[in-house]
């Protein structure tokens, strides 16, 4: 792929990529109307980095596949607002609305005075600057007046475009925000990890957006709905106008906006969605009901607090009062046990609601939430309902408190909960309610690297029971699979040797593929590289375990719970009769030596090995691996395109390594350590 072009060739090549990858970026993120596969849109952006790679000079700053920094940034600036981003006015009633209309006549007498309506997105207000066509810079908006540079983390969106056809500076201004679905996905996985969650979406947006780790942001999924545009020497004339030049120019407004002629059709469109906002994929809380004309804007003016020419019209509150005439379990992926009130059905926003999260046992403890409560529950949009309040005055005595089970209510598996945390979970990888996560973590790329064995085939297996626990992997068969939907005799072979090659994957990698909590793929390696094999790590007490470096209490307690079930036990036992390694070979004892208490910080793109593969190898060496450079940073590796890591090592008197100096020092190492062994 772009070996053989010449420079000229692979610039005009590089260029009508970007060109077509900004073209199905719009019609995907922006006009929700894909027009190639995600597959084929991968294989466009993978054309563009190998020729980016083989020709750095050609990348800009604007390129798709610079949307997400190397690194993380170290904290946000304070940057001034052009002109102040003002907060709205709020009502709450019609009536209220029309006060608004006459305080406007006041100061427009007898001029005709057109609107726009607009949803008011929940979400993270945000002015994005362009110069000379080109994305610059982007700030929150903060307390009005001045907010915090957000750059790297809004260049994330892909619904933002990174070029507009605009020669002259420009500033818009919008809402960044968080689909529920992405919402939904967030949550689930704090739930997993143990974190507190997200009120609601609004609060999951602020809490990305102000993320240290770009690539962190990257995978938050945000959205922006633009609705304000501003020209350096030049501005329309109206709010409707605004909105269209917006979309003319490749950014994505809210499609609900609608131009109204007088306030009755804006209090028209307020009821409409005020009915119809569960249908939307965002939260919403009203409608923001502007002046159209801009000279009339200019006329009414600002307070000091907001602009006279705007208000927010919001939706009633999504309330309702109910019963819990039960608590039950339910169990999650990953095993996390979660509580759900079963509801007297309710009706709210519309829709009959019948269960409602509890979220974790500490919650049910901290709000006092018994069965026959009487409880207020909030909805937003399609998110579960969640409880808001009991209603202790209503209790009569018939009201029992919720006994958490300390089993595994689907395997009926002991439940492990480290100290300090909210969420319980089963510790069986085999659980039926987890069976399916916990194979797909077993065969992945960086635990037993089964190639093949991905959620499609997974779920087959699942479903006709073919599977039911992870050892079943290693007993099957080519004429089972065969018979598989989409599974020729090739495919089935195919996947035959790939289990069988996991036979032989490295110790630290079956640790891993483990699944115990807190045991990441370093950890995994830290492990083998101190434990002989399974069975030494198995029979290892917290004492034992937390005197090894970089093993804190958590995880040795984590490690100790795992391997004292009885289900892990036979786990273990089972893999050992299919033949899996199950301990640290001579060589990974020598290799694991190489790097010991060595810190490296890797910068600019490498040749023949990508940043991930480098980390690989440096932590199997027993060195570790940061992101960015101190005074215990014991050498940097430098590719091309290094940036500020490279002249802050400089600085420090760090020692910097190419590539070639970094196979020279893994090689010098080994030797070392081989004659170390023999001596």
């Amino acid at each position: 792929m772009g070996e053989s072009l010449s420079k000229n060739e692979a610039e005009e090549r590089i260029q009508k990529l970007r060109e077509k990858i900004f073209y199905h970026e719009k019609k995907y993120y922006v006009d929700n109307n894909p027009q190639i596969s995600d597959y084929e849109f991968d294989l466009l952006i993978k054309e563009l980095e190998t020729l980016e790679k083989r020709f750095p000079e050609l990348i800009t700053p604007s390129s798709p596949t610079q949307r997400v920094g190397e690194q993380p940034i170290e904290g946000f600036r304070s940057v001034v607002h052009n002109t102040p981003m003002l907060s709205l006015d709020n009502c709450y009633s019609v009536e209220e609305l029309f006060e608004f209309e006459e305080r406007i006549k006041k100061l427009l007498p007898d001029q005709k005075i057109e609107y726009v309506a607009e949803l008011k997105i929940d979400g993270l207000s945000i002015s994005i600057i362009y110069k000379e066509g080109s994305y610059h810079q982007a700030v929150t908006r903060g307390d009005g007046v001045k907010g915090d540079d957000v750059t790297a983390n809004v260049k994330t969106i892909r619904s933002i475009p990174l070029s507009v056809p605009a020669q002259k500076n420009i500033e818009v201004r919008g809402e960044v925000f968080l689909p529920f679905k992405s919402f939904k996905k967030i949550n689930r996985e704090r739930a997993d990890q143990g974190e507190g969650l997200f009120a609601n979406p609004r609060n999951a947006a602020a809490g990305s957006i102000r993320l240290l780790d770009p690539r962190l942001v990257a995978a938050r999924n945000l959205d922006v709905f633009l609705y304000s545009l501003q020209i350096e020497g030049n501005e329309s004339d109206s709010q409707w106008r605004n909105l269209q030049m917006l979309k003319e120019w490749g950014f994505k407004t809210n499609p609900q906006s609608c131009f109204c002629n007088n306030l009755d059709e804006a209090v028209f469109f307020w009821k409409k969605w005020s009915e119809k906002r569960d249908d939307l994929d965002y939260d919403v809380d009203g409608v923001v009901i502007k002046v159209n004309s801009v000279a009339q804007q200019k006329i009414l003016g600002s307070t000091s607090k907001f602009p006279r020419w705007a208000i927010s019209f919001k939706f009633p509150a999504r309330q309702a009062t109910t019963r819990i005439m039960d608590i039950r379990i339910q169990v999650g992926r990953t095993g996390a046990l979660t509580p759900v009130a079963v509801l007297e059905p309710v009706k709210l926003s519309g829709t009959t609601i019948s269960r409602s999260t509890l979220h974790n046992e500490d919650e049910i403890k901290r709000k006092d939430i018994r069965i026959f409560d009487h409880v207020l529950i909030e909805r937003s949009g399609d998110v579960i309902p969640k409880v808001v309040a009991v209603m202790k005055k209503r209790r009569t005595g018939e009201e029992k408190k919720f006994i958490f089970p300390s089993r595994c209510p689907v395997c009926g598996s002991e439940t492990f909960k480290p100290e300090g945390e909210a969420v319980s979970r089963c510790t069986n990888p085999s659980c039926p309610a987890k069976l399916r996560e916990s194979i797909l973590h077993f065969a992945s790329r960086r635990a037993m690297n089964i190639e093949g064995l991905g959620e499609a085939l997974v779920d087959q297996l699942l479903d006709i029971k073919m599977v039911k626990s992870i050892p079943d992997l290693f007993s099957l068969t080519k004429n089972e699979l065969e018979n598989l939907e989409r599974m020729g005799a090739k495919s089935a072979q195919n996947l035959l040797d790939e289990i069988e090659g996991a036979k032989t994957r490295e110790f630290y990698r079956l640790i891993f593929a483990l699944g115990i909590r807190y045991v990441g793929e370093r950890t995994a390696e830290i492990l083998a590289s101190s434990f002989q094999n399974i069975d030494a790590l198995s029979q290892a007490g917290i004492e034992e375990l937390t005197q090894i470096p970089d093993i804190g209490p958590k995880v040795a307690e984590s490690v100790v719970f795992f391997f004292k079930q009885p289900e892990n036990k036979a786990l273990i036992n089972c893999l050992k009769k299919a033949g899996l390694n199950l301990k640290t070979s001579t060589e990974e004892k020598r290799i694991a030596k190489i790097f010991a208490g060595k810190t490296f910080v890797l910068t600019g793109r490498l040749e023949s090995l990508t940043r991930d593969e480098a980390g690989d190898l440096i932590k199997k060496g027993g060195g570790t691996v940061s992101s960015s450079v101190s005074g215990n940073t014991s050498y940097v590796i430098a590719g091309a395109s290094p940036g500020s890591k490279l002249r802050k090592a400089q600085s420090l008197g760090i020692t910097v390594l190419n590539e070639k100096d970094f196979f020279d020092l893994m090689e010098k190492s080994s030797v070392a350590g081989d004659e170390e062994e023999g001596s």
